[in-house]
């Protein structure tokens, strides 16, 4: 049962109080908008079934509100995530995004700045509900010397914590997704709530993007229509042409911001190089772009103009680490209880190791476990 407005006022306070206890009160301002915003989220939100009877509601809203609890029984059944109350309400933020992150790295370093917050941990990111309050602390951090980003998020993750309270809802800002993507978000959020380690960013997120990977083509392979695999892989294959090439320019990146040049902290030089590298970051993409026709052919536009250290940062959070649990997958048989094992003995390893593990170092293994029926379809 969700809870009432009083409940809902009681949750925020309780989340306040616990986050300034444990942070000494330093940034109360800054987790009373936290607490509020979700509260206002949260508040939001209906049982789908009550959308789906709602006159009001528009027929393309409720076909897509179906789709999605296919989607959620399909992550239950098929990939064994969580059966909870995630996902099974819906709200209408009236907003372009659930919330803004700023992001921020040195002038020199693709090495995130980061933030320590109660229960995540250190992560580098700092989230807002209002986009002018998250313009600030990117000009804040700015004016301490550091390159800033700002971009929007459809959607996040409470880890669970608010199961017992609704659970993360379904948002606006994304239910319009084409199926594929519909269905990768849904998969993205929900691994979040099977393992989180505080203070691994790259752990966390390169998990939830294999999760979303391998659960979403298997889902358009076994569920979608022709149109939406089609529609799906258009986009994807641009995706994934751009991801290989922000890839290419961070390690150009890296190599400049480790060259003898900076070990001599001879900046002027690392700057001309830095520059070469994002002149040719910007070319190669203007190339692919103009391969790309119809919808969407400038999605990547944006990203491109402001393309700094902390958005090639970010990026690498999403990316770096996917490959290695592609193939832990693989190893375990595409079996997802021995895969969500494996992953969970990587956990408690220490962050350097459990990183160096899934580049290629040697994953713990759950070989000659018993294989369960929840496993791949």
């Amino acid at each position: 049962m969700r809870p009432g407005r009083r409940g809902a006022a009681a949750l925020a306070v309780a989340v306040v109080a616990g986050a300034a206890l444990l942070a000494g009160c330093a940034d109360l301002g800054y987790y009373w908008q936290s607490a509020s915003g979700h509260l206002g989220l949260m508040r939001a939100a209906r049982p789908v079934p009550q959308w789906l009877e709602d006159p009001a509601a528009s027929e393309a809203l409720k076909t897509k509100l179906a789709l999605t609890q296919r989607i959620r029984q399909f992550a239950v059944a098929e990939l064994g995530l969580p059966d909870n109350a995630s996902y099974k309400s819906y709200a209408d933020l009236h907003r372009n995004a659930a919330l803004w992150n700023v992001v921020a790295a040195p002038p020199h370093a693709l090495t995130l700045k980061t933030w320590c917050f109660p229960v995540a941990g250190c992560v580098g990111y700092r989230g807002y509900y209002d986009e002018a309050a998250a313009k600030d602390e990117a000009a804040a951090q700015a004016a301490q010397g550091l390159e800033t980003a700002v971009y929007p998020v459809p959607a996040y993750s409470t880890l669970g914590w608010t199961n017992w309270a609704g659970g993360d809802p379904l948002l606006s800002t994304f239910i319009g997704y084409p199926e594929g993507e519909l269905a990768r978000l849904v998969f993205h959020e929900l691994a979040h709530q099977v393992l989180y380690v505080p203070g691994d960013t790259m752990f966390n997120e390169s998990f939830a993007t294999a999760v979303e990977r391998i659960g979403g083509a298997r889902w358009l392979k076994t569920q979608a229509g022709e149109a939406a695999r089609v529609e799906y892989a258009q986009f994807d294959a641009r995706r994934q042409q751009f991801r290989a090439l922000a890839a290419e320019t961070r390690r150009a990146l890296e190599t400049v911001y480790a060259s003898p040049e900076a070990k001599a902290q001879d900046w002027p030089a690392v700057d001309a190089q830095k520059q070469s590298a994002m002149e040719e970051f910007r070319q190669r993409y203007a190339v692919l772009r103009a391969g790309w026709n119809g919808p969407r052919q400038g999605a990547y536009d944006g990203w491109v103009a402001r393309a700094n250290n902390a958005l090639f940062g970010a990026q690498a959070a999403y990316d770096e680490l996917v490959p290695g649990f592609e193939a832990l997958f693989e190893r375990e048989g595409e079996d997802w209880p021995r895969f969500y094992a494996a992953v969970k003995r990587l956990a408690e390893m220490p962050k350097a190791e459990r990183q160096q593990a899934l580049r290629g170092a040697g994953v713990p293994s759950t070989a000659g476990a018993t294989k369960s029926g929840r496993g791949a379809s």
